[in-house]
């Protein structure tokens, strides 16, 4: 801004500040100010539009404009829909706000804004808001596709809530071509009709290349991908011989018989398990979790670096691990046949599975066995009986049943919602899409890094111990009304009173439905009436688990708040700080916000792949089954290519209007009625991998 836009827009304010509540016209403000010129009257009047759109004064009726009254703001935190609208949420407060997309000024998706709420009107579902100011962008930089004309360039963002293209400084292009997919900083945004500028940060790779798609589609959404060159120099100054001292100060596990069981592509093994029989008829179960808080050290620039990301993120074709990989997959895993330093929980167990004795050690130990899930699916089944882990497996899974079936009795919720796994070739593009199998070999892992994460919470979290606790809040209530009226309409019942439920009507209602057509889509909408679990140092105990202790101690090598939990766990054994204490909420929240962050990234490069597993699918009939309905079309999950897709309403054979008593559309003419856990026949007419979107037609 030029001195005499600067001094001219300071004199406007002082006029508004002077008159008090006083109103002008742009003509009035000019004479006022003594500018006669056509030239200056212009730059008057564009100078109280900015004013105006900044939230410095207000318009107050037709041309006039006037002061804008303190004390009427608020601030939060901006989400943007693709379509230009968006939401404010403001901490404490449950409902959001509403922004039109010309009320949102020139904030960006993630920013913190200062806005005012209009008057609700007769009939206004949602309060309405106008963003007066940015606060705090959320975003430096976003990814995208380069567009380069020449003359001009833009990066056309990934993520679709970036809703503005962004223009670029020519000079910053580099060697990045045309269709190139790039990382650009953004730099400024400063008038509403106008775009964000900004320059190329880095050059990712072509946006036909199936790889870069994915990764750049996760940097579009927030994830880190390179680490700091001083975080890698750290990372591999470690050597992988254990100092005989540090091996003597431990206990010594290697004559346990451990071994590990992970997805057969793992490369990072952050838990193994022991069980040796006792005198008497007890078991000593070892849980054995890797010792990452050995090498990584607080306010280290490996510390720092995992900290920002928060947690590993798998990728439906990689992993982009919290640790670099001479740590991840190398030092801190528990890799067979060598020896790791573990933090270990060490519990005493009837046959039946119930906790005599528990203690946490330091210890070191030597993996036996690497089995992948289905391998030690085989040997719980018997198919190899002459495998050493073979008596050891059928226990530990005789154990884990008994321990399933008692936290299901004491209220734990059974959701056993159904995953897919996309199957890729060499070259990175989907082959199928089937079904990922939860088995007796799942469970049994599950079952026991559940108890470790319930004894470390108590016994480390109960008292006034400084501690970050992994919580989940009951559902709200008004979500649950609204299940029970979705359940009700396939004649299902959910007890509750004034949308409070208890975790044993969850369980009924869940295994009413099992076998039934309707069961995904039940399941699924039980999920989603969930509160999300998240990280916190005050208890509120978990929900879902019905546990008044829980945390999460197991996988350090992946999640950033285990390897925090590990630091605390020392710390109340050695009686020494480790920790700030000042920033551990701050840094709970940050934790449990990457955590959403990561399930975005891996939720969207699936739905990527899907999307591109269909395109070669466009144009045939298949079955379906309706997994959801709204006023704008019909959800649909294919039976046998197990993706999800819409039928839109302007594609439907009659005026269609929605039902909110049954959840379903129905037609005007016809009658016909569409309702979640209808099957159906489609035609798959379309797949748009930017949207990522798939579309459908009745057939």
């Amino acid at each position: 801004m030029s001195d005499r836009r600067t001094a001219i827009r300071k004199e406007i304010l002082d006029l508004f500040r002077n008159e008090g509540k006083r109103t002008f016209r742009p003509k009035e403000v000019a004479k006022r100010l003594g500018y006669a010129e056509q030239a200056d009257y212009r730059l008057c009047r564009e100078l109280l539009e900015e004013l105006e759109s900044t939230g410095k004064i207000q318009r107050i009726k037709g041309n006039q404009f006037g002061l804008r009254p303190k004390g009427t703001s608020l601030e939060g935190v901006l989400s943007v829909h693709p379509h230009g609208y968006g939401f404010i949420r403001v901490e404490g407060v449950s409902e959001d706000y509403y922004v039109k997309g010309r009320r949102m000024y020139t904030a960006l998706d993630g920013d913190t804004v200062r806005f005012v709420v209009a008057a609700r009107k007769p009939g206004d579902e949602r309060r309405e808001a106008e963003i007066l100011e940015i606060l705090r962008r959320g975003r430096k930089d976003a990814v995208g596709t380069l567009e380069h004309s020449g003359s001009y360039a833009v990066v056309v963002p990934d993520d679709r809530r970036l809703i503005h293209d962004i223009f670029v400084d020519l000079e910053s292009l580099g060697d990045a071509q045309h269709g190139d997919k790039v990382q650009v900083s953004i730099d400024s945004f400063e008038h509403r009709g106008g775009a964000p500028r900004g320059h190329i940060l880095k050059v990712i790779g072509s946006a036909d290349d199936p790889s870069i798609q994915t990764v750049a589609l996760a940097m579009s959404i927030g994830v880190d991908v390179d680490f700091p060159p001083a975080a890698l120099e750290e990372a591999n100054a470690f050597a992988d011989d254990i100092p005989a001292s540090e091996i003597r100060r431990r206990e010594d596990f290697r004559e346990q018989t451990v071994f590990t069981i992970d997805p057969v592509d793992a490369k990072d093994f952050d838990d193994a398990l022991h069980l040796r029989s006792l005198p008497g008829g007890n078991w000593e179960l070892g849980i054995h979790i890797a010792d990452v808080a050995h090498y990584v050290r607080p306010g280290t620039d490996l510390d720092r670096a995992a900290q920002e990301r928060g947690t590993s993120v798998y990728l439906v074709d990689r992993v982009i691990p919290m640790l670099p990989e001479h740590l991840s997959n190398s030092i801190c895993s528990l890799n067979p046949g060598v020896d790791r330093l573990s933090f270990s929980c060490v519990v005493e167990l009837t046959p039946a599975g119930e906790t005599v004795d528990f203690r946490v050690a330091e210890g070191v130990i030597c993996s036996a066995f690497r089995l992948s899930y289905e391998e030690a699916q085989e040997i719980i089944l018997g198919l190899h009986t002459d495998h050493p882990l073979t008596d050891t497996l059928q226990t530990l899974n005789r154990m884990a049943k008994s321990l399933r079936d008692k936290r299901f009795d004491h209220g734990s919720i059974d959701f056993d919602v159904r995953e897919v796994r996309v199957e890729l070739d060499e070259n990175g593009r989907p082959v199928r899409i089937v079904p990922r199998e939860r088995r007796d070999a799942h469970r049994l892992i599950e079952e026991y890094m559940l108890m470790a994460n319930r004894l470390v919470a108590k016994r480390y979290g109960d008292g006034d111990h400084r501690f970050v606790f992994r919580i989940h809040d009951p559902p709200d209530a008004e979500r649950i009304a609204q299940l029970a009226s979705y359940v009700g309409a396939f004649g299902h019942e959910l007890p509750h009173q004034q949308g409070v439920v208890t975790p044993k009507a969850l369980n009924t209602l869940l295994r009413s439905v099992t076998g039934r057509p309707e069961a995904p889509v039940i399941e699924e909408a039980a999920l989603r009436s969930m509160s999300r679990a998240r990280y916190d140092v005050e208890n509120h105990g978990h929900y879902g688990l019905a546990a008044d202790f829980y945390t999460h101690f197991t996988s350090p090598i992946r999640r950033y708040p285990d390897l925090l939990v590990h630091r605390l766990v020392r710390e109340h054994m050695d009686g020494e700080r480790r920790v700030d204490p000042e920033g551990l909420a701050a840094l709970a929240k940050h934790c449990s916000e990457r955590e959403q962050v990561a399930t975005e990234a891996e939720r969207e490069s699936i739905q990527l792949k899907k999307v591109e597993y269909v395109q070669d699918h466009v144009g045939e009939e298949h079955p379906g089954v309706i997994t959801g309905v709204s006023r704008f079309g019909v959800y649909i999950e294919l039976t046998e290519l197990l993706v999800e897709g819409m039928v839109h309403v302007r594609n439907m054979d009659d005026y269609y209007e929605y039902d909110e008593r049954s959840f379903s559309l129905v037609g005007r003419r016809s009658g016909r009625r569409y309702r979640p856990g209808d099957p159906v026949r489609v035609l798959i007419a379309g797949a748009d991998l930017e949207k990522r979107e798939i579309d459908f037609e009745f057939a």
